[in-house]
């Protein structure tokens, strides 16, 4: 058998309280937006050099609001500014989390698919008279290529 890197269980129970966990960080966060992909690329983006640009330009402007227009709403700037600074932690810890999420169903699914691997191997191997056959074709479907030329009859449609 494969390493096996992960033993654990998710009890429905736990697995309900993190979905109710989630369900409360969307509802303590409910100014959340989703951008398309299009609004992602074209938005202008705040990084660790602008942040630094985006504090002094807060500072000019609510040292000087004479020369902006009278629409420009300081205020709105600071707010926007502290909740990107807010938000920052929040960010870190949350993708975080997902890499872990995300590393561990990867490496569960593999150990998972290993295992079923070797089942099918030796069931392959020891399957004449069993009645393992059928089981064991069945499974080989997943590995079944289409032929050349159905395949490429299938892309020109």
């Amino acid at each position: 058998m494969p390493e096996n890197q992960i033993s654990a269980s998710l009890t429905l129970a736990n697995r309900e309280a993190v979905m109710d966990a989630i369900a409360t960080i969307k509802d303590k966060l409910p100014f959340l937006i989703d951008l398309t992909t299009e609004e992602r690329r074209t938005l202008p983006k705040m990084g660790d050099k602008s942040r630094a640009f985006v504090s002094k330009a807060l500072e000019v402007a609510t040292q000087n609001p004479d020369f902006l227009p009278r629409s420009f709403d300081v205020d709105e700037m600071r707010r926007d500014i502290e909740l990107f600074e807010a938000l920052y932690p929040v960010l870190l810890s949350l993708t975080q989390l997902q890499e872990l999420v995300d590393d561990t169903y990867l490496a569960v699914g593999s150990e998972a698919f290993a295992a079923g691997l070797m089942v099918y191997n030796y069931a392959k191997a020891s399957s004449k008279g069993t009645g393992l056959e059928s089981m064991v074709d069945d499974m080989g479907r997943r590995f079944a290529r289409k032929p050349r030329k159905a395949q490429s009859q299938a892309s020109k449609v």
